[in-house]
């Protein structure tokens, strides 16, 4: 029996497998179609949360718009070190700055979602994790940086991945780290009757 049962059509607007198997694992169905727009940058003086909201947006309107009848959820994962939004690694020695950057301190994980209706109405938020790193020598931080784990990464790291040698620990929701604020997102699709409580 799964725990949850999807009875309205609902798409995931994005191509993250970690977003899939985390949607997945609660016992959901839906479509995948990943968002085709531009991911433009801050602007200036924009916070972190408000531009973490406004991508999943973006990103939820764009499929929503060749989708019309179906529930979409949108979703951006940023990770944020002060105030500075750290996107994905360039290159393998940009993954190493990254990584090394954020070893021996604290840093935020800010997911943005969005869920818009058949009808257009539209709900979205940002979840906040506080995540801190021990801090690791050179070699263990490039030996990481070349595993090509973090190529894809925003903030060039996977926490359920060989990443997690990384995490001191955590406060806040760990899905949330992994790219999906699960409790959060699962709360709005019941709320809006997209999910229900075992097999319906």
């Amino acid at each position: 029996m799964s725990i949850y049962s999807t009875v309205k059509p609902l798409i995931l607007g994005s191509g993250s497998p970690r977003r899939k198997d985390l949607l997945h694992s609660a016992g959901l169905t839906f479509e995948i179609k990943p968002a085709t727009c531009e991911e433009p940058a801050p602007l200036p003086g924009q916070g972190p949360e408000d531009y973490a909201i406004k991508m999943a947006e973006l990103k939820a309107e764009n499929v929503a718009a060749a989708n019309p009848g179906s529930y979409v959820l949108g979703s951006d994962t940023i990770v944020v070190r002060d105030r500075d939004i750290l996107g994905k690694p360039a290159d393998r020695e940009e993954a190493y700055r990254m990584v090394k950057s954020l070893c021996g301190r604290k840093h935020k994980v800010i997911s943005g979602c969005a869920l818009i209706s058949p009808e257009g109405e539209k709900t979205s938020y940002a979840v906040s994790t506080e995540v801190e790193f021990i801090d690791f020598n050179e070699a263990s931080v490039r030996a990481y940086a070349a595993t090509g784990e973090p190529d894809d990464k925003a903030g060039a790291y996977a926490i359920q991945g060989q990443g997690a040698f990384l995490v001191k620990g955590i406060s806040g929701s760990y899905t949330n780290v992994v790219g999906l604020p699960l409790a959060r997102v699962i709360e709005t699709l019941v709320q809006w009757g997209v999910v229900v409580p075992g097999e319906g």
